[in-house]
């Protein structure tokens, strides 16, 4: 009956270590499907229960459930321990998962290539291919109001031993808000103080999150939490954000937020705070991952912390009451997590760069998801998992005190002066204090083995906001002379040095330290000599500017509304250079703009003089011209008349005589008829001008080639203006 049992589980869980198939011996009734089997073969055989290597959590830690809020839960098995197979399922209270209706929520499938839910038992999630893991994650949404309890269990597949999902760590009971059923809180039972490094990895990026991607001024907000208790946590999944949340979440600003987990300074023991990272991603070998240093205890062993993805309308990502104490009494070596982004709750845009709208109401923390809206960035009509946008990796750097593990742990890095150095590297300098770098230590006051003092300083560059003080601009450290470190260079114990820090610059050279501990003094009390800190130079991406800029700005309208314009930009300094000078980066740029053709209009000179008249005598024309100085464009006004013309009258002509009227040897002007039997020769050329300038006349002639017998057979004259352009 065992080996049956055996093979029946192992079929269920891992179907890939069993290369043939095991039939049921018994035919089940309707009500009772496969997932009712694999309950039911649950029950039977041999057990180990998973307390001491593998757990069952809700992010938070919850002790009840908000109906139709999402929450994160996650399957974590204990340093050195892994799984290969898993089964997760939720079911209400006193059920036994043989109908539909036992089931309780809905998950949600986060990372596709490690869970999927199980084909003939599709309210189940379990492993998509069996290898070693240590940690899954999915969203459970909660059942409506009235479901009252749930059970989320979880079933562990480690080589050939399966943990069973009825008890203990594998087991989680979340009764619905308002339920007098809740299950009793877990308490950290470890001893001591443990501190760690918190290092952020952004990896939202166009290449990633292609859709309607912010290509300018995309970047995480400065990072701010806290490590604190069980009884107050800065932010959770269904609950409300504070004031300081919302700003973070809408502006990116971290200063209410601080000011709010400082006045909670009982339940508080480490601020947690990196700088904020412009743009959101960078190669490694061009920026290192901005990290932070925290301590825990027993009764602040939880640790929350929340960044924006800016711009975007309240979207964050975060991990909320992280618990870092172990069921086994220890403190958590080293912890990594996936993050989702989640909305606040305060801002109903649903795409990147929606202008602000208030959600009013104020609406309950919860997660993103792929069928949130359709303008969303993240929208799949299909589902599925959510990307991942950062992960966030927490290592264990050191230990202090009397440590009370109930299993040995591994990693020998217990230290006797944590909280000196916690002390030391701790900056409680507010958020709109802008200092310098610390200046070298000073020699120490005593040049003998007496105990003396040396001292660093920095300089406050920039006090953003007046009314919040700057302090602490001197650092002290006790100190002895050089030489009496010799005497017993033994009688102290140090640690291992921890790993290098992050350079300090984000491109160019900077410096980096790793540090060291000292896990045991002299007997006789005294100071021990040997260095607990080594800093050394650091280049990243040496081609880089000294000082760093935005992107460039939109452009400003052109200039001219029509024709040739100008145009400008402008970027602003994100960082100056850290000695101080000037950015010699360009912060403004200027360009020539071409605007649609102007209508241009027809512009002549002024009028010229009137000309002489015509006629010497009698009645006759004068002239006056003006020229076209400029032709009229496409909608301009027509050119006016450039020639005008006038009578004139000199003096009263005498009568001619008789052979006079026979014949006449001046020829006259502008006599256009030409009387019948008349022969002409063609018109001369035009004469020269008689001024080149204020107006003058030009003429030509029309010779009689043949008279006729009457009388007006006579030579032709023509007169035109010429030069009418002033002098």
């Amino acid at each position: 009956m065992e080996i049956y049992v055996y093979a029946l589980l192992l079929q269920c869980f891992v179907c890939s270590f069993v290369p043939t198939a095991i039939a049921f011996s018994e035919e089940p009734s309707r009500s009772d499907g496969f997932c009712g089997r694999i309950l039911r073969a649950q029950t039977q055989g041999t057990r180990r229960d998973g307390y001491h290597e593998f757990r069952l959590r809700v992010e938070g830690d919850p002790e009840s459930y908000q109906p139709g809020s999402s929450y994160r839960v996650v399957l974590l098995a204990s340093s050195p321990a892994y799984f290969r197979g898993f089964t997760l399922i939720a079911l209400k209270e006193g059920r036994e998962g043989t109908a539909a209706g036992h089931y309780a929520g809905q998950f949600q499938i986060i990372e596709e290539e490690d869970t999927q839910f199980m084909t003939n038992c599709p309210p189940a999630v379990t492993e998509t291919t069996p290898r070693r893991r240590t940690r899954i994650q999915v969203l459970w949404t909660a059942p409506p109001a009235g479901s009252g309890c749930v059970i989320l269990k979880a079933s562990i597949v480690q080589k050939r031993v399966i943990y069973f999902q009825d008890e203990g760590s594998l087991t989680v009971q979340l009764c619905e808000k308002g339920d007098a059923t809740l299950p009793p809180a877990l308490e950290c039972c470890a001893c001591g103080t443990a501190k760690y490094r918190l290092t952020f990895f952004g990896n939202w990026s166009e290449k990633i999150h292609p859709k309607d991607f912010p290509r300018r001024a995309n970047h995480w907000s400065a990072l701010i939490g806290a490590s604190h208790t069980a009884g107050y946590t800065p932010w959770e999944y269904g609950g409300y954000a504070s004031e300081g949340v919302r700003q973070v979440a809408e502006l990116g600003s971290p200063i209410k937020m601080e000011e709010e987990i400082r006045q909670k300074a009982d339940e508080v023991l480490t601020v947690i705070k990196t700088k904020a990272q412009w743009p959101a991603w960078q190669p490694l070998n061009l920026r290192a991952p901005p990290s932070a240093e925290f301590s825990v205890d027993r009764v602040r062993h939880l640790m929350s912390f929340l960044t924006m993805l800016g711009p975007s309308p309240d979207w964050n990502v975060g991990l909320t009451k992280e618990d870092l104490c172990t069921p086994e009494c220890g403190w958590v070596q080293r912890m990594e997590a996936e993050l989702l982004p989640w909305d606040a709750g305060t801002d109903s845009g649903v795409t990147y760069e929606s202008p602000n709208k208030p959600t009013v109401p104020q609406d309950r923390i919860r997660p993103l998801s792929r069928l949130d809206h359709p303008q969303s960035p993240f929208y799949d009509p299909l589902g599925g998992a959510m990307p991942s946008l950062a992960r966030v990796v927490v290592e264990r750097i050191a230990r202090k005190g009397e440590q009370c593990n109930t299993v040995p742990d591994l990693v020998d890095d217990i230290v006797a002066d944590i909280g000196q150095q916690e002390q030391e590297k701790e900056d409680d300098a507010p958020e709109t204090c802008i200092y310098s770098a610390w200046s070298p230590w000073s020699a120490c006051s005593s040049a003998t083995c007496d105990k003396g003092r040396r001292m660093r300083q920095r300089m406050l560059k920039a006090q953003l906001d007046p009314t919040v003080a700057c302090p602490r601009t001197q650092d002290f450290q006790p100190c002895m002379a050089p030489g009496c470190s010799l005497e017993e260079p033994s009688a102290c114990m140090m640690s291992e040095w921890i790993g290098w820090s992050a350079c300090s610059a984000s491109c160019g050279m900077g410096m980096r330290s790793r540090e060291r501990y000292v896990q045991q003094y002299p007997e006789d009390g005294a100071l021990c000599q040997l260095h607990t800190e080594e800093t050394e130079k650091c280049q990243v991406n040496a081609e880089c500017c000294d000082c760093i800029v935005t992107e460039w700005g939109e452009w400003d309208p052109c200039s001219a509304t029509c024709g040739l314009g100008m145009r400008r930009r402008e970027r602003m300094v994100k960082m100056p250079p850290l000695d101080g000078s000037m950015c010699k980066a360009e912060v403004l740029e200027v360009d020539k703009c071409m605007m649609p053709d102007c209508a241009v209009d027809c512009m002549v000179s002024e009028w010229s003089e009137w000309s002489e008249c015509n006629k010497s005598c009698g009645k006759g024309h004068t002239l006056r011209s003006r020229m076209v100085k400029l032709e009229p464009g496409p909608g301009g006004s027509a050119c006016p008349e450039t020639v005008q013309r006038k009578k004139c009258k000199v003096r009263k002509c005498r009568a001619k005589t008789k052979e006079e009227r026979g014949f006449s040897p001046t020829p006259l002007k502008h006599q256009w008829f030409i009387p019948t039997g008349c022969r002409m020769q063609p018109w001369t050329g035009w004469t020269g001008c008689t001024k080149s300038c204020g107006g003058g006349i030009q003429e030509r002639f029309m010779l009689v080639k043949k008279k006729a017998k009457v009388a007006s057979c006579k030579d032709r004259k023509e007169i035109r203006g010429c030069n009418v352009e002033p002098c």
